[in-house]
């Protein structure tokens, strides 16, 4: 995992990152360390993030995992 080098690198290892981030393992180990604060300044980012970068069909079938949801 590099940073900084060009915008594909950037990418690889953001995903890479997100990957090892959400292993069950590391949630379990790493939330209960939380503060209160941080667990909603997490949620609040990636909430903000899904919002700005998914339509709503998007965030039911991408993050929801409802590919049949239709607004």
């Amino acid at each position: 995992m590099l940073f900084g080098l060009n915008r594909a690198t950037d990418e690889q290892s953001l995903q890479e990152v997100l990957e090892q981030f959400s292993s069950k393992e590391l949630t379990q180990v790493l939330i209960p360390r939380l503060s209160d604060g941080e667990i909603n300044q997490l949620a609040d980012l990636l909430m903000e993030l899904m919002r700005t970068h998914f339509s709503d069909q998007e965030y039911h079938q991408l993050f929801l995992n409802d590919p049949h949801h239709h607004h």
